[in-house]
Order: C-alpha cells, then sequence, then structure tokens
C-alpha cells in the first residue's frame, strides 16, 4: 500500500450506528481508522432536523434503555432520556382501551382485568410469555425453532381475539408490517426488550444518539460529506476521484449503497414507512404514550411533545403519525379525519408541519431469520449494519462490533 495522507488501516463507509461502533472498537483496539459518510452529519437514518422551532425525527423512532450494546456504549444520563408511558391506548369500535404495565403502573391494572382487552386466559397466557422472555437467556431464545409472530402468540396461548384487538395493531408500528410474519425468535428478543427496558426519547432528539456515539472518537477521524463511487483493489475510490487506501474496509451504509458497492452481498427487503407530523393548539390526549388503531389505519401516533416538551415551542403541540408504505396524494388528507376519530378532537385546525417517508426504515424480517451472520464479504472487505442481525438499535450496534472483532482477527490484532 502506498503511502498517501488519506492512507489508513481500516476505512469504515458510513458513520450510522454500525460504522460508529465498528470505529470505536478498532480505535480502541489501537488500529488506525478512518470514517468516510456522504451526508452531513452523523447518524444515517437516525437524525434529528429543526424546522421551525420543532424537532423532528426523520421517521417516528423510539429509544430503549435495555439494549446491552446501548448500555455498554453511552451514558444514558448525558442524553436527557424522556420516557414514554409503558403500554399503549388502543382506539377500538368500542372505545379507548389501555394495554399498560401494571408492575410500573398499578393504575393500569383495571383495564386490564375488565375484560375490555383481555380475559382471563388471555391475561395468564401474556404473564407467562412475558416472564419467560424476561427471564430466559437471549442466548436460549436464539436456538428457538423459528415461526412466524403469529403462530408464535397462538403457541403462547394468546386468543385470535387478543392478537387482532392488541398484538396486531401494536406490533404492526414496531416491525412495520400488518400480518404479523415476522420472525418469531425477533418477537421474543423485542418482547424481552419492552419488558426489560423504558421507551424513551433523548431531549435533542433521536440524532443525539449517534452524536454520543461518535464524541469519543478523534477529531479526524471522521469525514462527513465524503461519498464513496466504488472499491478499489487497494481500498475505496471516493466520488471526487480521490483513492483511500485501507488494508481492509468495512461497509457500513444503508442497502442502497451497500448494493452498490458490495453487489454480491444479498440483502433483504426493507420496510418502507412514512410519517406525517403535524402541529396542534394543544395536546389531544394529555400524556407520553403511543395510540395505536385495531382497524390499522394507521400504525401509531404519538403526541411527541408530551414525551418531550422541547419538541415543539410553547403553545404547540407536535403529533408525529406513521403509515406503511410512501406518502401519495391525498393520504394525509384522508389520514386527518381517521385522528380525529382516534384523538375525539377536531383535527381541521391542525397544520402539517412535513412528512418523512423512509425507504429502508427496517429489513423485513421473515423466518428463518438469523439473528447474527459473519461480516466477511471477501479478503479485506467487510460489511455491516442491521441487516447483518436483529433489524434494530442493538442489532446495528452489534453488527458493528462484530465487523470489528473479524477486522481484528484477520489483521492479526487482538480485539476486544
Amino acid at each position: 500500500m502506498s503511502a498517501t495522507p488519506d492512507a489508513t488501516d481500516v476505512l469504515v463507509i458510513g458513520a450510522g450506528l454500525a460504522g460508529l461502533a465498528c470505529a470505536r472498537d478498532l480505535l480502541a483496539a489501537g488500529v488506525g481508522v478512518r470514517v468516510v459518510e456522504a451526508g452531513d452529519a452523523v447518524g444515517g437514518r437516525m437524525r434529528s432536523d429543526r424546522i421551525a422551532g420543532f424537532v423532528v425525527d426523520r421517521g417516528f423512532q423510539v429509544f430503549n434503555t435495555s439494549y446491552p450494546q446501548v448500555r455498554r456504549r453511552l451514558v444514558l444520563k448525558n442524553l436527557r432520556l424522556r420516557p414514554f408511558t409503558p403500554g399503549a391506548l388502543v382506539h377500538s369500535t368500542s372505545g379507548r382501551l389501555r394495554f399498560g404495565d401494571p408492575v410500573r403502573d398499578p393504575r393500569t391494572l383495571p383495564g386490564l382485568v375488565g375484560g375490555r382487552l383481555a380475559g382471563p386466559r388471555d391475561l395468564v397466557a401474556l404473564g407467562l410469555l412475558s416472564a419467560r422472555d424476561a427471564l430466559v437467556p437471549p442466548s436460549r431464545i436464539k436456538r428457538l425453532a423459528d415461526t412466524t409472530t403469529r403462530a408464535a402468540l397462538s403457541d403462547a396461548g394468546i386468543s385470535e381475539a387478543f392478537v387482532e384487538r392488541f398484538f396486531r395493531p401494536f406490533l404492526s408500528g414496531v416491525f412495520l408490517e400488518d400480518e404479523l410474519e415476522t420472525s418469531a425468535r425477533m418477537f421474543h428478543l423485542v418482547w424481552r426488550s419492552m419488558i426489560r427496558g423504558t421507551l424513551c426519547l433523548p431531549t435533542d432528539g433521536i440524532g443525539a444518539v449517534p452524536q454520543a456515539l461518535a464524541a469519543p472518537l478523534p477529531g479526524n477521524a471522521v469525514r462527513l460529506e465524503n461519498a464513496v463511487a466504488g472499491l478499489t483493489d487497494d481500498g475505496a475510490l471516493t466520488a471526487e476521484g480521490r483513492e483511500i487506501p485501507a488494508r481492509a474496509v468495512v461497509v457500513a451504509t444503508g442497502p442502497g449503497s451497500v448494493r452498490a458497492l458490495l453487489p454480491e452481498v444479498a440483502l433483504p427487503a426493507y420496510r418502507i414507512v412514512t410519517t406525517y407530523y403535524h402541529v396542534a393548539p394543544r395536546s389531544p390526549v394529555g400524556e407520553p404514550t403511543l395510540l395505536v388503531d385495531t382497524r390499522r389505519r394507521f400504525l401509531n401516533t404519538c403526541v411527541l411533545s408530551d414525551v418531550v416538551p422541547a419538541y415543539a415551542p410553547p403553545g404547540h403541540a407536535l403529533v408525529a403519525t406513521s403509515v406503511l408504505g410512501r406518502d401519495v396524494p391525498g393520504r394525509e388528507g384522508e389520514l386527518r379525519p381517521v385522528l380525529g376519530e382516534a384523538y375525539g378532537t377536531d383535527t381541521g385546525g391542525w397544520d402539517l408541519l412535513t412528512v418523512r417517508s423512509i425507504e429502508d426504515a427496517l429489513p423485513a424480517m421473515t423466518p428463518p431469520q438469523p439473528l447474527t451472520r459473519t461480516t466477511r464479504t471477501a479478503p479485506g472487505r467487510y460489511v455491516c449494519g442491521d441487516h447483518r442481525a436483529t433489524g434494530s438499535v442493538q442489532g446495528a450496534l452489534a453488527s458493528g462490533a462484530r465487523a470489528a472483532r473479524e477486522v481484528l482477527r484477520d489483521l492479526g490484532r487482538r480485539g476486544m
């Protein structure tokens, strides 16, 4: 490898969660690393924008405090996390129902035992399912024979009525598909994380998470607005025609760039989601909770400024509502009266602040779903991201960590 100012031991392409985790672990092991990112900030899909005084995440996102990689890498108090109410509100034809965690909030117990949402048998089955997922080590969950989430709920003794009334509308917003076809292994791991952790948002927006992850990196380690056009025998070629020599290259980008740079890598299909951000004069619900719809006319809706008041200027409320698929003409107009019905308020005066359609929001995770896989694609070539593990923050970070371990092993260095 020729000596040039850009030469490095390892080149990481992409400054999303996986790329940042990989870079941090490599640097900690004493390996020279350069991270190049096509965008103007770190984070990949995990970004926040400021629009007219509002904090707008790029698609509705939540942060789970229970993920092991999160707890290992971040000082959670520095994110100034604000929690959601455990559980969710369910809009149904018989009115608004509440699914809550009576262990964390005893006030939700009457709504559960009253029978409107679930009967006694379902509550027993739910308790057994939750206890098992909370207590069984993840390694055992990963070894389960895989099937669909719908089959897993049935096997757990959950009735079809309870599935349709709660699990299907709620999990549609988690897995971005409404047929419960996602891997049962993935469901059990996600359910475990929800039981053991707290869903939150950082006060400064979800983009604060990758910013905190990148903060310990040396100032010259990450180069923004540096797109890569292709890989070479000795490293990578930037869009400006400059070669960056490297002993190893890790591709940690979104699926579009992975396909362009490593066409031999098989990728799953990706779920598409659109989030509409409305501004209301006041909160229509007055609590930091998710609202789902049994008719599945939307995935979920939430008053973000009830979770984090700083998401909206004083005197305003910011409402985020997500739906499957892309934004198409007329869709927001059809959604508005549905939100009025769900929130029990007049939405005619709400202003549409912005719309975010995310083409590669989440990889499809149908069974059998491998929960981890090698990042090596060829000698000196690696790929990492949520598509190589569980499609989550934990999965992205764990994939980046695995890439670092495999690079270190191949370079003859001791890994972490």
